[in-house]
């Protein structure tokens, strides 16, 4: 499925899912990933679901001349949601993480009629600097992104190179073939190539932090639940809980055994937690 945004960004939307159980899912993914990453997730979930890919991530464009403002990805997640619960007829369950749990808490904020809840895996939501705040002269995460190898001479030799290392080392075999086959596409030169180029990754992490999202968190009108993997200092996880004491009526569990790419290491433990939620709520 296709949708295009007001502001001109084409969305691909994928049926991860299919069932008639209730509430359906949406799922929406990490800066650097696409929708279809969350494939082990809804396998396991076992009802209906559909993920996006978020403007210039997989299969989705942004508008011409888009400079990087995540209240974009915010519209991404509104439009898909809309689509879905026109397509329903009833509201469902945000699944986002980390970029993607930061945009469903944007569309939430904005249109609660759609969502019957929220699962958030560490988004990323953090608190304004202090005036005293020492400067950051670089973004690691953005660094990292444009040194990123974008180009390999097959499907196979890119999972064995982005399965060697950190992070995608400790990435279930699906998850890792998910991220690769659906990420990566088939060029003219016999080669393949990241989808998500490594300059529209790296803006995302140099511009994740400006979408104000953390002072509107008391305006949000549906049930959530805020997930983290082990609380580590400098991480995602280390504010996770502080996000949730700030959501009226929102819930916080921690899942030791994953890191901040808990939805690939554990794709069961996530789902398992989503099922969870879906089942207590209206009870």
């Amino acid at each position: 499925m296709r949708f295009t945004t007001p502001d001109g960004a084409t969305l691909a939307v994928f049926d991860l899912g299919t069932g008639d159980t209730a509430p359906a899912v949406l799922f929406a993914h990490a800066t650097g990933f696409h929708g279809r990453c969350w494939q082990p997730v809804a396998d396991a979930v076992a009802g209906p679901s559909v993920a996006l890919d978020f403007r210039g991530f997989g299969d989705s464009t942004p508008p011409a001349d888009w400079a990087v403002d995540w209240r974009g990805y915010g519209v991404d997640a509104l439009v898909a949601a809309r689509e879905r619960v026109a397509a329903s007829g009833a509201p469902l369950v945000g699944v986002g993480h980390s970029m993607g749990g930061a945009a469903l808490l944007m569309a939430a904020i904005d249109e609660p009629a759609l969502f019957a809840g929220l699962v958030l895996f560490e988004p990323i939501v953090m608190p304004p600097a202090g005036p005293d705040a020492p400067a950051v002269p670089s973004n690691v995460l953005a660094d990292g992104a444009r040194r990123r190898r974008s180009t390999f001479a097959s499907f196979d030799a890119a999972i064995a190179n982005f399965g060697s290392k950190p992070p995608m080392n400790a990435f279930t075999p699906a998850s890792l073939e998910a991220y690769v086959r659906f990420g990566l596409a088939a060029g003219e030169d016999g080669h393949v190539h990241l989808k998500c180029t490594p300059e529209h990754e790296a803006r995302t992490y140099e511009t994740g932090g400006a979408h104000g999202t953390f002072e509107r968190l008391g305006d949000l009108r549906v049930p959530a639940r805020y997930l983290s993997g082990r609380v580590e200092p400098g991480q995602p996880s280390a504010v996770t809980e502080l996000l949730a004491q700030r959501t009226p009526g929102a819930d916080y569990h921690r899942i030791d055994h994953v890191g901040h790419f808990g939805p690939m290491e554990d794709p069961g433990a996530i789902a398992a937690e989503v099922t969870r939620f879906a089942a207590g709520l209206g009870a």
